[in-house]
């Protein structure tokens, strides 16, 4: 899909959930802004200084919640204002590792005619050949491919990627459980259910920027949480099938 940026702002918004990322927020939330798409950030009960970080900034929606509830319920809240102005939404995270105008990339790889989930494939993070990537960071990825495959969802390298662009209003209407971490991988496995296409293109990635980099996944916490959300999934896909 080849369109002009005048053509493509109507039709794509970026969705922001952010948790505790008051040193990167404000610079991703302007990187984003500098591609003129509407911006929601969702602040999903941040306890540090995230909201004054960027409740200056100008041309954005802030969407708060009162408390934690999750990064899927950020994101869902996200889908709920920005269907109201468009009908795809970008997904980004706040931590400063994806560069916003690979945005451009996502909304070129849409098939003519087709409205699938896009995931941004993190450039160099499909193998395990990356030192300066954290073991955690690739036996999730590895761990999350293989059950993503074996619930039902589509063969990819990089299900845990955060950067993602999304048809509206069908990715609301997936009636997906889980609101935490999990709800990126369950999306992908009940869109496929349902016939809703996910495909997949490079993004570049950034670990560490400035060294300020924060992630809020708990290897321990969130593998079981994990776990039980694939366990439902396959449960789920057997008795589907019978």
């Amino acid at each position: 899909m080849n369109m002009s940026i005048e053509n493509k702002r109507n039709r794509f918004a970026f969705i922001i959930p952010v948790y505790n990322h008051a040193a990167t927020v404000a610079q991703v939330v302007k990187d984003a802004l500098a591609l003129h798409f509407p911006v929601f950030v969702v602040d999903d009960g941040s306890t540090d200084t995230t909201y004054e970080q960027i409740k200056e900034i100008e041309g954005i929606q802030i969407l708060r919640h009162q408390q934690n509830l999750g990064k899927g319920a950020a994101i869902m809240t996200g889908f709920a204002a920005a269907a109201a102005v468009t009908d795809w939404a970008i997904t980004i995270d706040a931590d400063g590792q994806h560069y916003p105008q690979d945005a451009l990339r996502l909304i070129d790889a849409i098939p003519a005619g087709k409205r699938p989930i896009v995931v941004g494939a993190r450039e160099g993070m499909a193998g395990i050949e990356g030192s300066h990537i954290p073991w955690t960071s690739r036996f999730g990825r590895k761990f999350s491919n293989f059950w993503v495959w074996a619930s039902g969802g589509a063969i990819l390298s990089d299900s845990q990627s955060g950067m993602r662009l999304y048809p509206l209003p069908e990715a609301m209407l997936l009636n997906t459980k889980a609101r935490r971490f999990q709800f990126e991988v369950e999306i992908l496995v009940i869109a496929r259910r349902k016939g809703l296409p996910v495909i997949e293109t490079p993004v570049r990635v950034v670990y560490n920027p400035d060294g300020k980099r924060i992630s809020h996944f708990r290897p321990f916490v969130d593998f079981l949480r994990n776990s039980k959300t694939f366990a439902r999934l396959i449960f789920t896909r057997i008795f589907c099938l019978r």
